[in-house]
C-alpha cells in the first residue's frame, strides 16, 4: 500500500511528526504551505491564526505535487488552531475532496492544549462525511519530546495493512 503524508506545519511539531511517521514506511511527504505565511511569533500569531481558523478560511496554497491515483492511504497532518485544523489543511481538503473520496484517510493532529477531537470532526465534515480510518493526537512532539510520542507514532504507522 502506497502512502502519502500531506501536512501543514508552522512551528515544526507537525513536520517532526510527519517525518518520524514516514520513517520505515513507503510514504511520500507532501508539505503544504500558504502563499501568504502566517505570523509565527507574538500576539499576531494567535490573533491572525485563530481568526483564520475560526472563520474557516481557505488560504491560497503554494504549488505542490499530489497525484492521488498513486496512493491507497492518505495521512493528513496538521496543528490544532482554535479547536480546528489549521486553515492550509482546510484548503487542501476542500480543493481535493473528490480526489480523496474512496481512499483510506487517516489523520494526526499536534496541539499544545486540547481540541484535536473537535478538529477531527471538522475534518470529517470537510471531507463530506468520509470516515477517518485512524487518528493520532500528539502534544508538541518536537518542542516537548517524550518516549510516549515515539511509541504513539510507531503504533499509528503500524496501522497500515
Amino acid at each position: 500500500m502506497k502512502t502519502a503524508i500531506v501536512y501543514y506545519s508552522m512551528g515544526g511539531n507537525t513536520a517532526f511528526a510527519a517525518e518520524k511517521l514516514a520513517e520505515g514506511m513507503e510514504a511520500d511527504l507532501i508539505r503544504i504551505r500558504p502563499v501568504k505565511a502566517y505570523p509565527d511569533k507574538g500576539i499576531r500569531k494567535f490573533l491572525w491564526g485563530g481568526k483564520s481558523a475560526v472563520m474557516a478560511e481557505t488560504p491560497e496554497l503554494e504549488p505542490f505535487s499530489f497525484r492521488e491515483e498513486e496512493y491507497d492511504r492518505i495521512i493528513l497532518g496538521f496543528p490544532v488552531w482554535a479547536g480546528t485544523m489549521a486553515p492550509p489543511m482546510r484548503t487542501f481538503v476542500t480543493e481535493n475532496r473528490e480526489k480523496l473520496r474512496g481512499k483510506r484517510i487517516d489523520a494526526f493532529a499536534c496541539q499544545s492544549g486540547s481540541g484535536a477531537e473537535k478538529a477531527f470532526a471538522k475534518l470529517k465534515d470537510c471531507l463530506g462525511g468520509q470516515e477517518l480510518t485512524a487518528t493520532m493526537v500528539l502534544i508538541d512532539p518536537k518542542d516537548r519530546p517524550k518516549e510516549d510520542n515515539i511509541r504513539t507514532i510507531e503504533a499509528f504507522r503500524g496501522g497500515q495493512e
